[in-house]
């Protein structure tokens, strides 16, 4: 059984930085694409980042976000510099059983993140 649980979540000012954690249990990262997505109230669901073969990222979080992994941890991460009000919102993990492909089978429970202007 796989579980994601997410940490690092909270609530910061513009311009902080936050660190997401993921640690995934029941299945190794090595061969598993990594993403993260977020949700703010009201809205639909959308992708953040992702990490596979590469690392790619949405356009509104470019150069401001970073992810990455540690596969002896089994942890993925999302460093999130230069935070803004938009930002706000729950941050979910997400696990791929493909590392090539860009589907997701199992999903973390969330963590929020609230920027103040």
């Amino acid at each position: 059984q796989v579980q994601l649980v997410e940490s690092g979540g909270g609530l910061v000012q513009a311009g902080d930085s936050l660190r997401l954690s993921c640690v995934a249990s029941g299945r190794t990262l090595s061969t598993s694409i990594m993403g993260w997505f977020r949700q703010a109230p009201g809205k639909e669901r959308e992708f953040v980042a992702r990490n596979g073969i590469g690392s790619s990222y949405a356009d509104s979080v470019k150069g401001r976000f970073t992810i990455s992994r540690d596969n002896v941890k089994n942890t993925v991460y999302l460093q999130m510099n230069s935070l803004k009000p938009e930002d706000t919102a729950v941050y979910y993990c997400a696990l791929g059983k493909f590392i090539a492909s860009d589907q997701y089978h199992y999903w973390g429970q969330g963590t929020q993140v609230t920027v103040s202007s």
